[in-house]
């Protein structure tokens, strides 16, 4: 990964070339459409018929975008799985005063991708880092959701195995804003019911093949969701959950849910007492069982 590259390089718009100038030296991150490729920027394709290296996640995906804008350039592949050699060769390119593009599959990268590492070891080698915005599938989804937008905490894909989600899930439950999540589509249903467990009866969107063709957006209950979305016979595409913050005005505090389920214990047990306490506070049903359990021990 030698030498630069011969310019002129050019890229197309409704037919009409034009020609993209060489960028400065430096890492470039240029985001991607996460379907409809209208929503390219200029600074981006310009970025991308430009530089000097264009690294991709996954080159067959990305010579669909420069097919459709005429940009007819090589590509590296720069993935999690050879991210240490592919990262190594392309430092020593940035060392050597060229410029190179970083794309991913679709949207920003770095997010949910190995990106970051090379970011890191390029700052640290006084590299000027330079962020092409555009298209995000987890800005998107927050958007088109309904939910608050003010604050919120991107969560990446949740973990697989069922003890580790929950897990994962208890220690988001008390975030003071949306959660935004990654999710495969033959995962959804299972996930959707742990977040129902765990978060209780919070307002939820799923967001499904955005900006594509088949668009879909669900909005409910996370339990209401988790039992439309286990009733389909195959889920397919991208996939983005949006789960509501807790609700500060409805959310109990440790002694109104304990007062709360002193009452219920008195009539039933504990897994039915923290049932109960979780559809009237908003808390997650596991953290009230346990305090339960706990309660009727006290007792």
């Amino acid at each position: 990964m030698s030498g630069i590259s011969d310019p002129p390089r050019r890229y197309r718009i409704h037919d009409v070339e034009r020609t993209a100038p060489r960028p400065e030296p430096g890492l470039y991150l240029v985001a991607t459409p996460i379907g409809n490729l209208g929503d390219i920027t200029l600074r981006a394709l310009e970025i991308i018929a430009g530089a000097d290296r264009l690294a991709c996640e996954d080159t067959r995906v990305t010579a669909k975008l420069l097919a459709r804008f005429g940009i007819g350039r090589r590509m590296f592949a720069y993935h999690e799985h050879n991210a240490e050699n592919a990262g190594a060769a392309l430092l020593a390119d940035l060392e050597a005063g060229l410029s190179v593009a970083v794309v991913s599959d679709a949207g920003t990268p770095l997010v949910s991708d190995p990106g970051y590492r090379l970011v890191r070891e390029a700052i640290e080698r006084g590299i000027p880092i330079i962020p092409i915005p555009g298209a995000s599938a987890a800005l998107a989804a927050l958007l088109a959701s309904g939910l608050p937008s003010d604050a919120f905490f991107f969560a990446g894909f949740p973990p697989q195995k069922e003890q580790a989600r929950a897990a994962r899930l208890q220690e988001l439950a008390r975030v003071p804003g949306t959660l935004v999540f990654f999710e495969a589509p033959h995962r959804i249903a299972d996930s959707l019911a742990a977040m129902a467990e765990v978060l209780g009866a919070r307002q939820a969107a799923v967001c499904r093949e955005l900006t594509k063709t088949f668009e879909t957006l669900y909005r409910g209950t996370l339990a209401e969701l988790a039992v439309e979305f286990a009733a389909m016979e195959r889920v397919r595409g991208e996939i983005v959950v949006c789960v509501a913050p807790p609700d500060a005005e409805a959310a109990a505090t440790s002694d109104d849910a304990d007062t709360i389920l002193l009452g219920l214990l008195a009539e039933m047990k504990p897994t039915k007492a923290a049932q109960e306490a979780a559809r009237l506070t908003g808390l997650p049903r596991r953290e009230l069982y346990q305090r339960a359990l706990s309660l009727k021990d006290g007792q």
